[in-house]
């Protein structure tokens, strides 16, 4: 069997196999490519919102509250929980988001609650870079079969769940 062509960790682990023979790098040959492999997604991803006037945090938000369903709106709490951000970052993205038109708040039952709702503009913006978003994720993943990909997003949850990455309650 033909070996695979070398990526950049390969010259890594060739580095520290020079440099220090008997260190086991071997959780370099996962952890590097999974972190390199981030970069490069998402520069990827990035070009396509840049595209559609977005950064990818605006997409993560506004997306977010798109999968909520009707009425596409969501505490700012439940965005902090869902977005894995600091509730002053989430502050700022909704501050942002809002002077584009793309959200707006509304207070809730108690006037301390603030729900954050899509506005129809950010329905709409939502959708369409959902649609080039997606197109972009199966161009990333084409060098893979169906049967890898099954295979490796088994491999990656179960890492996420070891490492106590589970949904919010």
């Amino acid at each position: 069997m033909a070996r695979p062509p070398a990526d950049a960790v390969d010259r890594i682990i060739e580095q520290w196999a020079t440099a220090r023979p008997s260190f086991d790098v071997s959780p370099v040959e996962v952890i590097g490519r999974v972190s390199r492999l981030s970069r490069l997604i998402d520069r990827r991803l990035g070009r396509n919102f840049a595209e559609h006037g977005l950064q990818d945090w605006m997409y993560d938000v506004l997306a977010t509250l798109r999968r909520s369903g009707e009425p596409f709106a969501l505490t700012a709490g439940e965005l902090v929980a869902q977005t894995m951000v600091t509730t002053g970052a989430m502050t700022n993205r909704i501050d942002r988001l809002e002077a584009l038109g793309y959200v707006e708040r509304r207070s809730g039952d108690d006037r301390r609650t603030v729900i954050v709702a899509l506005t129809r503009a950010g329905r709409t913006k939502v959708d369409d870079v959902s649609t080039s978003h997606m197109a972009t994720e199966h161009e990333l993943l084409a060098a893979l079969t169906p049967k890898q990909r099954t295979q490796l997003a088994t491999l990656l949850r179960t890492i996420l769940i070891s490492l106590d990455d589970t949904p919010p309650e």
